[in-house]
């Protein structure tokens, strides 16, 4: 017996850009079952009058494919990473796996029992207690009662809510609430487990015992598919790694490499990306982006190690009465994060529609040589983003300073201050014997 428990062949999804998905009710199913024959009479005839059905003629509309001709296999108790850009159609695979969405072509098989972290938080009711929002959102994942009372002590200590476990979810900080969801979902035992991007939650502490309860779940034999940004964590935990690239598989094999031609792939030439055509500019309903740069200062022609380096955003603010804020996140070529800068941009009582443009500028003496890429986030209420974009821009940091003696190597780390050292001198008598024990020899 074949030990592949997961089989997708040519499997695509095309959305009608602009049109929302209709999600059909048990009323709708029936109805739809029941008017069947009258549709294919309806069809038949205006086909043998050469005429197209009412409803069969498409639409005016333009078409996008999220996910097409993909294939993919994995194996039981393989950890299989996907990799790949925003919008690449990772999410949209897993929940095309996960009988979310139904797929406009291909097929897919899945052997075992299926657990999905895809949304942390799926079921919880603001009104209700912790207690019984653990009950609820296990239901909806998939677990018994019996199973849920089981680990209902586990899943509190985890979370680390246990004074707050009878208070309402809505009196809870944004941190608790995805605590709480993420504790319920991490404990499903399923055979098979897709986890999209749902690690990077709570605070760093939080977030490692995320990755030391997904390293538990590995260890324990399950088929996980694990979609993240966070290419430390993928090297760390799968076995094998697929890239995504504009919703075909475009390779899979060693993570390492995968993940080395996905860093590659991300990072764009230049240091300046613009966008002079607001509907081509990167955004949606919430903000658009016109320009990101990272450039020398003024006086420079590169970006080095001395001199750092000028980081200049531009965007539109398309919402009223927000408080807005965005997030620069810099990375190495190996996926490790350098710094993250926050700012807030407006408050509630001062957010405006228009055109923005933030500046700053990153030290000399921070970055050591090497190549480095920026993500830029958009912040709602300093807790929900509304937009977020990998690898807006890339960056060199040049090894031109002199004043380090030997400084033209290129020194290990990420990081290479340039700290201000200070020290003392005693003198002392020229004379060994003064200072040396009596019983100890030196011989000169």
């Amino acid at each position: 017996m074949s030990d592949i428990v997961i089989r997708a062949e040519n499997l695509g999804k095309r959305y009608r850009i602009g049109e929302r998905e209709r999600y059909l009710a048990l009323r709708d199913l029936i109805a739809s079952a029941a008017s069947a024959p009258l549709r294919l009479f309806a069809r038949r005839t205006s086909n043998s009058n050469g005429n197209h059905p009412a409803g069969a003629r498409s639409r005016d509309g333009s078409y996008i494919w999220a996910l097409k001709e993909a294939f993919l296999d994995a194996r039981q108790g393989e950890v299989v990473g996907l990799v790949g850009r925003n919008g690449a159609g990772k999410t949209t695979l897993l929940k095309i796996l996960s009988r979310i969405t139904k797929p406009t072509t291909g097929r897919a098989e899945i052997r075992g029992r299926v657990g999905t972290l895809l949304e942390v938080g799926t079921g919880f009711h603001p009104e209700l207690t912790g207690r019984e929002n653990i009950y609820l959102s296990g239901a909806i994942l998939g677990m018994g009662r019996r199973e849920i009372t089981r680990k209902f002590d586990e899943i509190v200590a985890f979370a680390e809510i246990e004074k707050f476990i009878t208070t309402p979810v809505k009196h809870y900080s944004s941190g608790m609430y995805v605590r709480l969801a993420f504790s319920v979902a991490a404990h499903l035992e399923p055979e098979i487990l897709f986890v999209d991007e749902v690690l990077a939650v709570g605070d760093a502490s939080f977030q490692k015992k995320c990755l030391g309860k997904m390293g538990q779940v590995s260890r324990e034999g399950r088929t996980i598919l694990f979609v993240s940004h966070n290419m430390a964590a993928v090297k760390a935990l799968c076995s094998r790694a697929v890239l995504i690239k504009d919703g075909a598989v475009a390779s899979s094999g060693a993570v390492a490499d995968v993940v080395d031609e996905y860093l590659l792939s991300a990072a764009h030439e230049g240091s300046v990306r613009e966008w002079s055509d607001p509907a081509l500019a990167p955004g949606n309903e919430n903000v658009r982006v016109s320009y990101m740069r990272i450039i020398p200062p003024e006086s420079k022609r590169v970006i080095d190690i001395d001199s750092g380096a000028q980081i200049e955003i531009g965007f539109d603010n398309l919402r009223k009465n927000i408080s807005l804020s965005f997030t620069v996140r810099v990375t190495n070529p190996e996926g490790i994060l350098v710094f993250v800068s926050h700012h807030r941009v407006t408050s509630n009582n001062d957010s405006r529609f228009g055109v923005y443009h933030a500046t700053c500028r990153i030290p000399g003496h921070l970055l050591n040589a090497g190549r480095y890429s920026a993500d830029l986030v958009f912040i709602k209420d300093q807790a929900w983003v509304l937009f977020r974009i990998d690898g807006v821009v890339s960056f060199e940091v040049e090894n031109t300073t002199t004043g380090r003696g030997a400084s033209m190597i290129v020194a290990p780390g990420v990081v290479r201050p340039l700290l201000n050292w200070s020290h003392s001198f005693k003198d002392v008598p020229s004379s060994l014997d003064q200072v040396l024990p009596r019983d100890i020899h030196v011989q000169l």
